[in-house]
């Protein structure tokens, strides 16, 4: 290229880092009051709350409606083979959110975000009464929301829920999800029987001994030690609902939800919450000086958070590893339980109404059944006031158990208070860690690792293969240069059938 366009590419790419770093000033502190929010707000401050953060974002949103920004992202965009790899993934980023964003004015996006925290704070109470009808309305105005930013969108596709979906998961289609989702119901509902009939049975009663937070707090914080979590950058507290958020390159903060009869829920969920926030912490520091830090996929994101909880956390490998600080810190609870006890406890395969507390084997329906719903949602014209009775029936008919109200039915999950097509990156991350993890085998003793708390050698592999090029590809490119294959659900599938057939003699 010439000189002259040299200079013009350089001066654009200085307009677009100078307005996207006082859009990060605003976004961070939109992450921090959203954090407050969900911590420790007092519940009738949460309204106010959730308004000043929309606020703020909306002040971020202003900033790259500017002629000026618009005008050179996209010609960054119309000359990205020119870019370096990392300005290449900016300029696309940058192109993707100005198709889906161009008809949206600020006036809209401020509007946007005030019915989704409307939202969250309408779930929170319906879930606080196990009672739909407070939620309900709430959740009429976000499919409203969806549906209208789909069809202000440019690049909008023809089927109303790839829109969405390709926000979370560009590059995967509805399509594609059913493929999968059909050969889990193949290949695991005939399973799922299979252990169902076994005489195997597993001893559980010890799950659900009373502990307090402060003992579930100390194996919380001695867990994300063994992870490799840096407490210099992050923290952790409770919430609600077990998140995580990666506020700046050096804060990453995660939660967990502390039960006194369920102390194995907190365990997994900050094991599940720590592979996010390893996930933050190691990615590349070029992916802030270029500001394609927040271009992963939640497919990609899950992946490593259900890598850490499953393929490592429920692993006889891990379980040995933390067995002797878990009858320290829970004595009562382990007195009178094996090793192996505890081991087949964690991996018991029972079909159960809360997504979050499912066991590995059964998880998938659970994405299922709310994959299809969203679809109705989105596709549709489903009635809003119908959908827990439809949640109801799916669950009856996929594992065979009913909820009893609200709260342990539909209204388990925050998901739908800022949107649909979240949902099905978890299963697809079980899908994605389960190749990874089988080519990470091929060049380490991931068991021994494990077995020696050597979780640098394994958030090693992570770092240089895993987490290295995530912001710069979509998941399908991205899996294949990881594992030199493309995305398959099989690797996933033999992984369960062999580990449950093996546990359950069948």
């Amino acid at each position: 290229m010439t000189a002259k366009m040299n200079a013009s590419l350089e001066k654009n790419l200085k307009t677009v880092y100078a307005v996207l770093d006082e859009v990060e000033r605003y976004n961070h502190a939109s992450r921090v009051l959203g954090f407050d929010q969900q911590t420790i707000c007092p519940p009738l401050g949460m309204e106010e709350q959730g308004e000043t953060s929309a606020f703020l974002s909306n002040k971020a949103f202003q900033l790259t409606k500017s002629k000026k920004f618009i005008s050179a992202a996209e010609d960054l965009y119309a000359n990205r083979k020119l870019l370096n790899e990392w300005d290449r993934a900016l300029a696309d980023s940058l192109h993707r959110d100005y198709l889906r964003n161009k008809n949206v004015t600020p006036a809209m996006d401020k509007q946007f975000s005030l019915i989704f925290n409307k939202a969250f704070v309408n779930w929170i109470q319906a879930k606080k009464n196990a009672d739909f009808s407070i939620f309900a309305d709430s959740l009429a105005q976000v499919r409203k929301v969806n549906l209208k930013q789909i069809a202000l969108a440019e690049n909008a596709k023809r089927v109303p829920y790839d829109n969405l979906l390709d926000i979370y998961e560009r590059g995967m289609t509805t399509k594609d999800l059913k493929k999968c989702f059909d050969a889990c119901k193949e290949r695991l509902v005939p399973m799922l029987q299979k252990i169902q009939k076994s005489k195997k049975k597993i001893r559980t009663d010890f799950l659900s001994r009373k502990v307090t937070d402060e003992s579930q707090r100390e194996m919380a914080k001695y867990l994300l030690q063994t992870m490799g979590f840096d407490f210099k950058r992050g923290a952790f507290t409770t919430s609600e609902h077990p998140f995580t958020d990666g506020i700046a390159p050096d804060d990453a903060r995660v939660t967990t939800h502390y039960y006194e009869n369920m102390f194995a829920s907190s365990m997994f969920s900050i094991i599940h919450e720590g592979g996010h926030a390893l996930f933050e912490m190691n990615q590349p520091r070029e992916n802030f000086a270029h500001h394609i830090q927040y271009c992963k996929t939640l497919g990609q994101h899950e992946s490593v958070s259900r890598f850490y909880e499953n393929r490592i956390g429920r692993s006889r490998a891990f379980v040995h590893l933390i067995f002797k600080k878990c009858k320290e810190i829970f004595p009562t609870v382990f007195e009178d339980v094996s090793e192996k006890q505890f081991y087949e406890a964690l991996n018991v395969v029972e079909p159960s109404l809360i997504r979050t507390e499912a066991d590995e084997f059964t998880y998938t329906f659970h994405i299922i059944i709310r994959f299809e719903i969203e679809q109705m949602i989105v596709n549709g014209n489903v009635d809003i006031q119908s959908l827990p009775q439809i949640w109801n029936d799916k669950y009856e008919e996929y594992l065979g158990v009913r909820p009893g109200n609200d709260r342990e039915g539909i209204l388990q999950d925050v998901h739908w208070t800022s949107g649909f097509g979240y949902f099905p990156t978890y299963s697809l991350g079980n899908m994605y860690n389960a190749m990874y993890y089988n080519k990470m085998k091929e060049e380490i003793d991931v068991d021994d690792c494990i077995l020696h708390g050597d979780f640098g050698t394994i958030n090693g592999w992570m770092k240089e293969y895993v987490w290295k090029f995530a912001d710069r590809m979509d998941s399908k490119t991205w899996i294949k240069k990881i594992t030199g294959r493309e995305f398959t659900v099989n690797d996933f599938l033999d992984y369960v059938e062999k580990k449950y057939g093996e546990l359950y003699g069948v």
